[in-house]
């Protein structure tokens, strides 16, 4: 590319499980929003777009503002969900969504033959991999694809130069699976509860223990009674990855060698092997994405749209991602250096530590330092929501615990502001010093235009 070329920014595409999220979304950034409807989504729990005239509100309401909307229809359904497809998507259809987000190739055909006319983004449940696979999804008429996520950005590249007509999507944050792209079993063998058909339990996540084992004369494994070992994965994951073959001359650890096996604490007594081989451990429970410092590259490379994984995540979540990827992408447009203080905004979402995946294969010890130093540097937690402001005072919905004297950030869409709070008043107008957390509601001093905002005290 060159000096003079503009660089093309990316659609900001965020999770809406709400109308009041898809909002916010849209308020602090996004582009675009994604929802679903749960019989036909991988996300089977009810909300609010489960009723049609809400989907309708939410389709409408986008477009009003020049947005777009998405509708999420990536389950791998069984035979008694095709019986139903059509018919229930067709009043969907009516209220002209921007696009389907879908995997089935069964269903994709159907609504292709049904509905020519509708555009059609192929889900990350289809693992696309490589170029071949986008051509082919061309060939059958999609807009889009949206890449799988186990893709680095050298991959990515590649698929975008061989295939420059066609839209392609990528992840940039939230929940990483630990399965290719969500396709898993393990919630099936557990809660007979599939992930998908869009009823996950999220069992990688589950509270573990790590057990020594050995095999016996038939090659079970068998547990050694020994004292049980509570598994650090941050430890666990760090001794993997210097354990890997691809690391040069680097030696495997011995004791990656023998079996070992875990146990969930709500299952005590069931104990499930696991292995390592060269290519790393198989334990569960991944570190959350977060790839902002690689926005640059994927627009450079020529990427349609960076998206945000979280449609059951809070508002919280939305605003803070939406904002701060909303900034990171202009920063690029332009020309701009990174701003390294986005990935302090984002470490103050809840969150299991984060990765950027597989992005970049292989990261330095110095790399890894640094990154969780600036990281760690202007960290945040979100303690509530203003819910209106009158005469210089804010009422607040509070979310977690906050002081006077404390700083605060002011969260909103005219800007963000960090201020020293100075009083807090009760609901019985009393000056207080502390509020002890979610399920009250207070007053503090603020000004009108901060109507709305959200607020996060400073670590």
């Amino acid at each position: 590319m060159s000096s003079s070329t503009k660089l093309k920014a990316p659609e900001l595409l965020l999770p809406a499980g709400s109308l009041e999220k898809m909002h916010a979304a849209f308020d602090f950034g996004a582009d675009a929003v994604y929802a679903g409807q749960p019989r036909y989504s991988l996300r089977a729990r009810n909300n609010e777009f489960s009723t049609l005239d809400v989907l309708q509100k939410g389709i409408d309401d986008a477009h009003a503002r020049g947005k777009l909307f998405f509708v999420a229809s990536n389950i791998f359904p069984h035979n008694s969900k095709l019986k139903t497809y059509l018919n229930d998507m067709e009043p969907v259809i009516k209220m002209k969504p921007d696009a389907l987000i879908m995997a089935d190739p069964g269903l994709i055909m159907m609504v292709r033959e049904k509905w020519p006319e509708v555009p059609v983004h192929l889900s990350v449940q289809a693992n696309a991999v490589n170029w071949a696979d986008v051509k082919f999804w061309q060939k059958m008429g999609l807009t889009r694809v949206i890449l799988s996520r186990e893709l680095s950005i050298d991959e990515i590249e590649e698929i975008k130069q061989r295939c420059p007509e066609m839209e392609i999507e990528v992840f940039v944050h939230g929940a990483l699976c630990i399965a290719y792209s969500g396709r898993c079993l393990l919630s099936g063998y557990f809660n007979h509860r599939d992930p998908n058909q869009g009823t996950c339990t999220n069992s990688c996540r589950w509270d573990y223990k790590v057990e020594n084992a050995t095999e016996n004369e038939t090659g079970d494994l068998q547990r050694i009674p020994v004292e049980t070992i509570k598994f650090d994965f941050n430890k666990a994951l760090e001794e993997a990855n210097q354990s890997f073959s691809a690391m040069g001359d680097m030696q495997r650890h011995p004791l990656a060698d023998r079996p070992y096996l875990i146990e969930e604490s709500g299952r005590p007594g069931n104990f499930m092997p696991i292995l390592e081989d060269e290519h790393g451990t198989y334990i569960m429970n991944s570190k959350d994405l977060r790839a902002i410092e690689h926005v640059e590259r994927l627009a450079k490379i020529g990427v349609d749209s960076l998206k945000v994984e979280g449609r059951t995540k809070s508002l919280y979540y939305v605003v803070r991602t939406a904002q701060t990827y909303r900034r990171a992408i202009d920063d690029a447009v332009a020309g701009r250096p990174f701003n390294e203080r986005l990935l302090s905004e984002l470490d103050g979402l809840a969150n299991r530590g984060y990765t950027d995946g597989f992005y970049q294969r292989h990261h330095t010890q110095d790399h890894q330092n640094y990154m969780e130093g600036v990281s760690k540097a202007h960290r945040s937690q979100y303690v509530g929501n203003v819910l209106s402001v009158a005469d210089g005072w804010a009422e607040v919905e509070v979310k977690n615990r906050f002081s006077v004297g404390d700083r605060i950030e002011i969260i909103h869409p005219t800007g963000n502001e960090t201020v020293t709070l100075s009083e807090i008043r009760n609901k019985h107008n009393e000056a207080i010093d502390v509020i002890g957390g979610a399920g009250h509601t207070v007053r503090i001093p603020l000004e009108g235009k901060y109507d709305k905002a959200l607020l996060a005290r400073m670590l």
